[in-house]
């Protein structure tokens, strides 16, 4: 299919998933309920966890922020670090729709840094686009890894394996010092130097409301356990992923050496490797 047809499917109130730098979304209209709710029932997800709004403009976040905070500190985030990893939670306007926030006053939003998915959402418009896999799963990195959690029947824009493999940092930006709920490809440290400002992370229980996706919980996990390895003797019901410490070659093992970035690209398509060939370990090595 050509995309002029995926736009058509978003724009019927169907289901899209496609394509991002971090992993793959499964998109709908964000200002259409049908199609929100039906992103919560096929992922299985619970309906109290927000999703994130995907935009290809700073025209679209006008449509869901209150306040666009120029020339406060946000900006400069935005400015240094969209299309990006990085998921912004601000004030929402009372327009958004509660299905997207879960009710709260805050929505969160971000935008890709992926030619499919920016020339995707400006002709669909702005998109709720939580990964791409059942509740649960590790996310998918790609087209192939959607199709193994939903079968044929979805519509996959398949734009081969994503650049980074990690989910987008969400950071909180209402208030002082900024709060990560999710840590993600930018660091806490990257946000202070372009802000300037103290950066924590907070943790979230099941039983306390968050504002972020993705945090309230258990998801990315594989079946398999996943451990730091110990540098004990590998067994073969393990899978090693290695970078440092050259281990001999094996099925069961992946050198990483001087790629170790590669290491963050592969990690989500590892875990469902292990889970597809019967390992009972995922063991990574420590980055000291």
């Amino acid at each position: 299919m050509k995309l002029d047809d995926y736009v058509h499917i978003i724009k019927q109130g169907e289901l899209v998933a496609f394509p991002t730098e971090t992993v793959y979304g499964l998109g709908a209209d964000a200002t259409n309920p049908n199609a929100i709710r039906k992103v919560y029932e096929t992922k299985g997800r619970p309906s109290d966890n927000p999703l994130i709004v995907h935009i290809s403009s700073l025209e679209q976040l006008k449509e869901f922020v209150a306040e666009i905070p120029v020339p406060e500190l946000p900006s400069r985030l935005i400015q240094e670090c969209w299309p990006g990893a990085l998921t912004l939670i601000l004030k929402k306007k009372d327009t958004v729709l509660d299905a997207i926030t879960a009710g709260l006053n805050t929505v969160a939003i971000r935008m890709p840094d992926s030619p499919i998915a920016l020339d995707f959402i400006a002709q669909t418009g702005p998109l709720v686009a939580p990964s791409a896999n059942t509740s649960g799963k590790p996310s998918p990195t790609k087209a192939e890894h959607v199709k193994a959690d939903f079968g044929d029947d979805l519509p996959v824009i398949d734009g081969g394996p994503t650049d980074i493999g990690l989910e987008s940092t969400v950071l909180d930006v209402t208030s002082v010092p900024y709060k990560i709920y999710r840590p993600g490809y930018v660091t806490k440290e990257e946000i202070e130097i372009i802000t300037g400002v103290e950066v924590i992370y907070v943790n979230h229980t099941e039983d306390a409301p968050s504002p972020s996706p993705g945090v309230k919980y258990s998801h990315y996990a594989p079946n398999a356990s996943v451990r730091w390895w110990d540098y004990t003797e590998p067994t073969d019901d393990a899978l090693y992923l290695v970078h440092n410490t050259k281990l001999p070659e094996a099925p069961n093992v992946r050198n990483y050496g001087q790629y170790v970035g590669q290491l963050g690209q592969e990690l989500y398509d590892q875990f469902r490797r292990a889970d597809a060939q019967g390992y009972s370990h995922v063991y990574i090595e420590p980055f000291e």
